[in-house]
């Protein structure tokens, strides 16, 4: 099932006893059978209807065993330089090759750092949350380090506020806010994520991105403790704060 896509109950209790046995395929009808004579439950209540919605999260039992129980995962990883940031990939370590977890099967990343750019990467199975935290509607900030081959000054500053045009897509990238640290040294926040978008940004100063780390992500800040390759999962707290941000979870689901 997707991980974010609603389904009707029965098409699922059907599918998914057919995969389990395929010599004894279970009809719709049956299914409706079994839900008259209570034997189907979602989320430890009986179920109402045979087109009830049920999601990747919905707890659904037949007679007390477990068809579907999936707990929300949501991952802060410290990416390292030279992992793809990919579910798999022929060439390089993968970002879901970092992490060691039972589920990690069912993770995607949340947008994604280039072969070359460090720092904060969310990983998680909740496509819901996923595709909320990339929408450039919600106006979730990004913040990078960035390390640059000449001195930057004040021109960019203004540019990367006005907006930067972006010839190949014929777009014009939303305002930027970018701090000078020193002669070699900015900060950068943005609210989108195009392909190569900061290192675009500052190639329109002929100026080349030397080294590129994300330090954070909306409310999220990169755990200090986390060395490159190491991951975590986040708290309930930094899971809320995004959540006053507008981006919804369902970590409460499923205890």
């Amino acid at each position: 099932m997707s991980q974010s896509k609603k389904a009707r109950l029965d098409r699922f209790v059907s599918q998914t006893l057919y995969e389990r046995d395929p010599a004894h395929p279970v009809s719709k009808k049956q299914v409706r059978l079994m839900l008259a004579q209570g034997r189907i439950q979602v989320d430890g209540k009986p179920a109402d209807s045979i087109s009830q919605p049920i999601d990747f999260f919905s707890r659904i039992e037949l007679d007390g065993e477990r068809l579907q129980d999936n707990r929300p995962l949501y991952l802060m990883l410290h990416k390292p330089v030279g992992v793809v940031t990919a579910v798999t990939d022929d060439e390089h370590k993968t970002v879901i090759d970092l992490i060691e977890h039972p589920d990690k099967d069912q993770l995607h990343h949340v947008g994604r750092l280039d072969l070359n750019t460090s720092g904060l990467l969310l990983l998680t199975n909740d496509g819901d949350w996923s595709t909320a935290l990339t929408l450039p509607d919600k106006e979730v900030e990004k913040c990078y380090e960035v390390q640059l081959a000449r001195p930057v000054n004040d021109d960019y500053v203004q540019a990367f506020a006005e907006g930067i045009w972006f010839g190949y897509e014929g777009v014009m990238t939303r305002p930027a806010r970018l701090d000078i640290l020193d002669d070699h040294h900015a900060r950068v926040w943005l609210t989108e994520g195009r392909y190569h978008q900061v290192k675009r940004m500052f190639g329109h100063f002929r100026n080349e991105v030397v080294k590129l780390h994300r330090s954070s992500l909306g409310s999220l800040q990169l755990d200090p403790a986390l060395e490159p390759g190491q991951w975590r999962e986040l708290t309930l707290d930094e899971l809320d704060q995004l959540k006053a941000s507008g981006v919804r979870h369902s970590a409460y689901l499923n205890p």
